[in-house]
């Protein structure tokens, strides 16, 4: 299904504005042409919140991370006064990108010409610029970029003409409160990069249709329910009376996190906070996936295993880890392999629109908020 010439137009999209049970799909050249995914950069992700990390990624002073997203690559740092700041990873001279990965750096010098800036972003070092006429320092130092926090995770945005943090997720802090993720640790993170699109990893996560096909031979069938939600996130829950971040087979070795109140304690949260970030959120822990697109047929996921600082401390943590990493490496390949397959098929000339079935309300949901803004 070749995509049209007047590819915003919205009647193209009526289909997909329908209610969830009478709407089709998001028609294939949504996930395949590239004229659409730059208009997604431009009017989704430039205008959005974006999880980076965890603030205990980022302990001491100096620890930083670099988070590249659509051409903008960003620096969080933990400064001096221990405060994490954001800025952007392009030197004030002659724009060369400063830092690359994470790690822990006495300053910041540019691999060009050694413009020197100190862990608050300030121009602290400077070489052959003593005759440069009018050069103010203070007007030189690294570009900040907008960064807030929530319960231990940093997000940033590009825009200072996007709302608060704190409205844009909305009632979702009330929902997890009693999980205590600000005393919770990262303690790995892993990442894959494929061949699809952004969108379809993230429909893939957020609904339960896939999962006795899909990830029969690691966590089965999974039966969810769709939350309420106010602000720019979604999320749905399954009932379960044990963790469901160890395969079935598989024995329990963490306890509960204290203190867990009404859905938190009986079950597992899927949520999806737009435009691609993703928490699952279980009895004894929590693991979040980024999804940074690199084009209309590529991305890169990164998934973050988080637990209590208390578990973390255990003697046997390490050991007793595994079989949650066993989980995790086991269910995000089928994941991955079939939003490959499903990339794959969405290129097919005689592709079009599939019906929805009562599974995917936020794959509806998701698609709409897309097009709400693309168009």
């Amino acid at each position: 299904m070749s995509p049209p010439t007047d590819l915003f137009d919205p009647a193209h999209y009526s289909d997909v504005r329908r209610p969830l049970l009478e709407a089709s799909s998001l028609p294939p050249w949504c996930y395949t042409s590239e004229e659409f995914y730059q208009r997604e950069v431009e009017r989704v992700f430039m205008r959005s919140w974006h999880l980076v990390g965890r603030e205990d990624e980022l302990p001491n002073a100096g620890d930083y991370l670099v988070h590249d997203l659509c051409n903008e690559s960003t620096v969080v740092m933990r400064s001096d006064d221990q405060k994490i700041r954001a800025f952007a990873n392009t030197c004030r001279h002659r724009g060369t990108r400063l830092l690359d990965g994470h790690g822990n750096c006495r300053a910041v010098i540019c691999p060009y010409h050694a413009w020197t800036y100190n862990r608050q972003g300030e121009l602290a070092g400077i070489r052959g610029m003593e005759k440069t006429k009018n050069f103010e320092r203070s007007e030189q130092n690294l570009l900040p970029v907008r960064l807030d926090t929530w319960s231990g995770f940093i997000f940033v945005s590009y825009s200072d003409e996007v709302c608060a943090l704190a409205d844009w997720i909305g009632n979702l802090p009330g929902e997890f409160a009693t999980c205590q993720w600000q005393d919770m640790r990262c303690t790995r993170r892993k990442s894959y990069d494929l061949d699809c699109n952004w969108k379809i990893y993230v429909e893939n996560a957020m609904e339960d249709y896939h999962t006795p096909t899909v990830h029969r031979a690691s966590i089965g069938l999974q039966e969810c329910d769709i939350m309420d939600s106010k602000g720019e996130w979604d999320s749905i829950w399954a009932e379960a009376a044990r963790t469901l971040a160890v395969l079935p087979e598989d024995e329990v070795p963490f306890p509960h996190i204290e203190g867990l109140k009404g859905r938190n304690a009986n079950g597992t949260y899927f949520t999806v906070i737009y435009p691609a970030t993703f928490f699952g959120s279980t009895q004894d822990c929590m693991w979040w996936l980024q999804c940074i697109p690199f084009s209309a047929g590529k991305m890169r996921v990164t998934i973050g295993s988080c637990f209590p600082k208390t578990t973390v401390e255990r003697s046997d943590f390490e050991q007793a880890a595994q079989v949650y990493y066993k989980r995790w490496d086991r269910a995000l390949p089928e994941d991955n392999d079939i939003s490959e397959r499903q990339q794959a098929g969405l290129h097919s000339s005689f592709n079009q629109p599939g019906r929805l079935s009562v599974h995917e309300p936020v794959v509806h949901k998701l698609d709409n908020w897309v097009l709400d803004r693309v168009l």
